[in-house]
């Protein structure tokens, strides 16, 4: 009895194993594909529970990796077959950018918002350089609020041939469509991207010209210099001169370098004083920032993503507000000491 009842345990567990293997590759194809983080979260979870209770009935006419992404991708559209609207991020809701004088703007729910992602959550810690580069590309923000705008079929045969480089006979074989389908949807998504993204050309040629190399490390320990100095003739030197601040949940954006320093100067000036911890998020630079608080010490204020380009410049400064959802997320505390 003891024997009977141990085997099917043992099986249970590789079962188990096997499958979270590919939690983290998983949780990059999802978020890439519904643009939020806890979002990607739900639909790893539900794709793995689904491929637990159907194990025993994989033939392994695919290999597992193939038949997970299958189930993933049915997923991620039941998802986006049910959202209201695609996540956005405050430039592209259509307003004009906000004159300097004024506050925050309107506050629309976490769930219209493209989200912040913690790399080691959903890339590879080692592959193929190349591919790697293509992969960090690929969750930058701009780039995943881009992918929003495709259909989410068209969406799935981007990410699936130009990030995880599948085959278009396996992309076909995984969405049921004919090759020359996929080819069709491949070319009209690149359309849609070359209108909405930046461009990824070069990012297999060149992955060390690219935000996040060891050179971005050496523009985000300046831009903290300056910031927790509130220097800011020696942070506007550091942005490119079209610059966007941001800061979700709120609809307001200030664009242009000068006036993102006279938002700082203005509206945002109680960051004077801030204190940062650096994180990694979206292949991007990025900071917890903390404010100094009446009591002492400091009080958590924003996650920040940094973009840059390629020259180096900072392109744009996006500061997630909800700490209590983002801090946790990023291994940051709620509170720094004083002496911090």
């Amino acid at each position: 009895m003891t024997q009977a009842t141990a085997a099917p345990r043992v099986a249970d567990d590789d079962v188990a194993a096997a499958l979270e293997s590919y939690r983290t590759e998983l949780r990059g194809y999802c978020y890439r594909m519904l643009g939020g983080a806890f979002e990607a979260d739900d639909a790893v979870q539900e794709t793995l529970l689904r491929a637990w209770r159907a194990y025993d009935r994989f033939e392994g006419r695919s290999s597992l990796r193939s038949w997970l992404y299958r189930i993933a991708t049915n997923v991620c559209f039941d998802h986006l077959g049910s959202a209201a609207s695609r996540r956005e991020r405050p430039m592209g809701l259509g307003g004009p950018a906000a004159p300097v004088e004024e506050s925050f703007g309107e506050t629309l729910p976490e769930e219209r918002w493209v989200e912040p992602v913690a790399d080691d959550a959903v890339l590879p810690r080692e592959g193929d350089p190349a591919q790697v580069a293509v992969g960090r590309e690929s969750i930058r923000l701009a780039f995943v609020a881009a992918l929003q705008y495709l259909p989410p079929r068209q969406r799935a045969v981007l990410v699936l041939r130009e990030v995880l480089r599948w085959s278009a006979a396996e992309v076909a074989g995984l969405l049921e469509m004919s090759v020359p389908a996929v080819n069709s949807a491949l070319q009209r998504a690149r359309a849609t991207l070359e209108q909405k993204a930046p461009s990824r050309e070069d990012a297999e040629a060149a992955p060390a010209h690219k935000p996040g190399a060891a050179w971005a490390e050496a523009m985000l320990e300046r831009y903290l210099d300056a910031f927790e100095r509130y220097d800011m003739d020696a942070l506007v030197a550091l942005l490119r001169d079209d610059a966007v601040l941001n800061m979700p949940p709120y609809t307001m954006w200030v664009q242009g370098k000068e006036d993102v320093a006279a938002w700082m100067l203005g509206p945002g000036a109680e960051c004077r004083g801030s204190r940062c911890v650096p994180v990694r998020a979206n292949a991007s630079p990025a900071f917890g920032q903390y404010r100094p608080s009446p009591g002492g010490g400091y009080h958590a204020w924003g996650l920040v993503v940094l973009e840059g380009d390629d020259a180096g410049r900072v392109a744009g400064i996006t500061t997630f507000l909800d700490t209590g959802t983002w801090f946790p997320r990023f291994g940051l505390p709620e509170h720094l000491p004083a002496d911090a």
